[in-house]
């Protein structure tokens, strides 16, 4: 059955036209996930369906009865009202009210909120979102529209609402930038790209195998209209004469293929590695400890950053994440302990609240502002060219940043402090309003980044990908370590819950067996296998050292040829010795893999 349809919708935004003429219609018991890059208009479509804006043209329709309830990316509540009556209003009759407030209760506990009396004025952003969330997921609509509703959620939490709304039976349509949840509860991805509407019918992970199949038949339509156009201009050329109707209409076609329109390619954004070099003294922790009131947030914490690691903080909401990076960066001073730097370590600190900025002032000259002019590898670039390669064109930049979305906002902060150059990056949930694309772009950064990165994020899509070791918050200020990105990890704690459950079940029966430990590890798999991020880089370890040696090769041939130029030849020699150094590095990686490799297929 057909909830909702749309025909020949657009909406512009001054000079930014977002959706351009386009068609979509959402049948009952679809689950579609919208996504794009930022500022193409995906939570306007949200709001325009919702009717909280206006399509400047186009026809919306609804089926008969059809209920639909919105979640906003920043819902506003009155400053007075409790929690409970803030989830409850909209939702509750006099008859209904009983088994309502009850399973109210339940999903407020369940998303961290526990004081149902503390009033809406007193919340935090992250909280106001969750009783948003609840609101929405009591109500008896049939279509839900969700604007990035995991958001200030936790693993756990997102974990409950993947299964929530995979076993819901209505329709919902949400913006999320979270792959995994996509892929969980999607079965139709919905596409914005340069206005149009593509749809796929499939989750996450489909989507992109389409979409690539998309791309290339474009591609090679478009090879196929350049040739003919090529050979009907070479005949156009020997002076042909248009006094027959086979000429003209031969003619007319030439003009026909001229008109054509060449596929458009996404714009993708470009980071390059602007740090700085870190000597052999780091980030060290010692003995930190932090605690708010009667709570402990962290307790005794030592530990010694390596060079170059990568590592994933994890834990529920209010644990101390957030507090540990701000110690770390040195915003907030420990109760206990101290944190100590090396000279060398410069710091880029990612903030989850956005900074406040000037709405007034002119991108260009937020940028400027931090340096004229940006060191890269390929030397220096102008702040104007460097805002290029973070899809900010030359009208955007000459806008004031008022005129930007909440995502766009969120990539010129990046900007800005990749910008700075830093060889140590604290990052605290960058996920958070950045799209997808750009998200690949920055996984694709981190892991060349000469320096360390530290991470608080939900994403778990983006800590698989990133991340080398995880440390977990597990209750009372302590932090465990695991080896790995996320999946590792939660392997890991199901593995130790496993075998607790095993040592649980035979403790509680007659003690018939002496050895009960032997027994068990009987029953828990012992298996060497890769972690996520080492399956992937033994996949890719053989081109790169492949890449490497090719790379030396060119460099001789190089230096041989301009033996007299002794300024090139010494910045070839300082890229030779880059060169063999990663080399070294790969080779020792390469052994160590495939050791490991081995030993796996010996089991």
């Amino acid at each position: 059955m057909n909830l909702l349809n749309i025909e020949t919708l657009s909406k512009s935004y001054t000079e930014r036209r977002l959706i351009d003429r386009t068609d979509f219609s959402l049948q009952e018991g679809e689950k579609v996930g919208v996504v794009g890059m930022n500022g193409t208009g995906k939570s306007t479509l949200l709001k325009i369906l919702a009717g909280l804006e206006e399509p400047d043209d186009g026809k919306i329709t609804m089926a008969n009865h059809v209920v639909l309830r919105y979640l906003p990316q920043h819902p506003v509540f009155d400053r007075e009202k409790s929690s409970l009556d803030c989830v409850l209003e909209g939702n509750v009759t006099e008859e209904n009210r009983w088994s309502v407030e009850s399973d109210a209760k339940a999903m407020m506990t369940r998303l961290g909120i526990t004081d149902f009396s503390q009033p809406a004025g007193q919340l935090s952003g992250g909280q106001k979102k969750k009783l948003a969330l609840v609101s929405v997921l009591l109500s008896s609509a049939d279509i839900l529209l969700l604007d990035e509703p995991t958001n200030h959620l936790d693993n756990t939490m997102m974990n409950w609402l993947e299964d929530y709304l995979r076993k819901w039976k209505g329709s919902l349509i949400m913006v999320t930038h979270d792959r995994y949840f996509l892929d969980r509860v999607s079965n139709r991805i919905l596409e914005i790209d340069h206005g149009k509407f593509y749809s796929y019918e499939s989750n996450y992970s489909g989507f992109l195998e389409k979409k690539a199949q998309r791309e290339e038949m474009e591609q090679a339509s478009e090879r196929k209209r350049q040739s003919i156009l090529r050979m009907e201009m070479e005949w156009a050329k020997r002076g042909c004469r248009a006094r027959t109707t086979k000429q003209k209409a031969r003619l007319e076609r030439l003009e026909a293929l001229k008109q054509g329109k060449a596929p458009v390619m996404d714009a993708r954004v470009e980071l390059d590695s602007v740090e700085t070099r870190m000597g052999k003294k780091t980030v060290e922790l010692y003995n930190v400890s932090k605690h708010y009131g009667e709570k402990t947030l962290i307790d005794d914490f030592t530990y010694i950053v390596l060079r170059n690691q990568r590592l994933g903080i994890v834990g529920p909401n209010g644990c101390g994440k957030s507090t540990l990076l701000k110690i770390i960066a040195g915003i907030l001073e420990p109760d206990a302990g101290h944190v100590e730097l090396g000279d060398t370590v410069r710091m880029g600190y990612f903030s989850q609240e956005l900074p406040q900025m000037d709405t007034r002032q002119r991108v260009i000259d937020y940028i400027k502002d931090i340096g004229e002019y940006v060191p890269t590898k390929d030397g220096r670039i102008t702040a104007c060219q460097m805002l290029e390669r973070f899809l900010f064109t030359p009208d955007m930049q000459y806008s004031p940043i008022a005129k930007l979305s909440g995502g766009e906002k969120k990539r010129l902060y990046l900007l800005s402090i990749l910008i700075a150059a830093p060889n140590c990056l604290i990052l605290d949930e960058i996920t958070n309003d950045l799209d997808i694309p750009t998200l690949t772009i920055l996984e694709d950064y981190l892991d060349s980044f000469s320096g360390i990165v530290i991470t608080v994020s939900h994403d778990r899509y983006f800590l698989d990908n990133v991340v080398d070791r995880i440390f977990a918050f597990e209750g009372n200020g302590r932090l465990r370590q695991y080896e790995g990105g996320y999946t590792d990890y939660l392997e890991a704690v199901q593995q130790e819950q496993g075998a607790e459950e095993i040592v649980v079940g035979r403790a509680s029966r007659a003690p018939e067996k002496k050895n009960t430990e032997k027994d068990w590890k009987k029953n828990v798999p012992t298996k060497m296998k890769f972690t996520y991020k080492e399956q992937k880089e033994f996949e890719v370890i053989d081109e790169e050292i492949a890449a490497l040696e090719a790379k030396i090769q060119a460099l001789d041939e190089e230096m041989a040829a301009c033996a007299s130029q002794y300024t090139r030849l010494t910045e070839l020699a300082r890229e030779k010795e880059e060169a063999e150094q990663a080399m070294d590095e790969k080779m020792e990686r390469w052994m160590y893999l495939n050791e490991l490799h081995e030993k796996i297929l010996a089991q």
